[in-house]
């Protein structure tokens, strides 16, 4: 038996509300936070030795988009 859960959360990349590649909007919306802080915080954390940059490329490469994730 299959069921459909309503509250079921879907991880992807915005169409709309994207500034570069849809990573933080797609981020923030899954976890309910706010667009902008979640931006200036991946910004402000480029400051913090480590591997940031290279994990927002993979978040790019893998996170599907809006399109992909909702089958549209």
């Amino acid at each position: 038996m299959t069921t459909t859960n309503p509250t079921a959360r879907t991880f992807f990349r915005p169409s709309h509300g994207r500034v570069i590649g849809g990573v933080c909007a797609g981020i923030a919306d899954y976890f309910g936070w706010n667009r902008t802080l979640v931006r200036v915080l991946t910004v402000a954390s480029i400051f913090i030795p480590g591997p940031q940059v290279l994990a927002y490329v993979l978040f790019w490469i893998f996170m599907p988009s809006e399109r992909k994730a909702l089958g549209r």
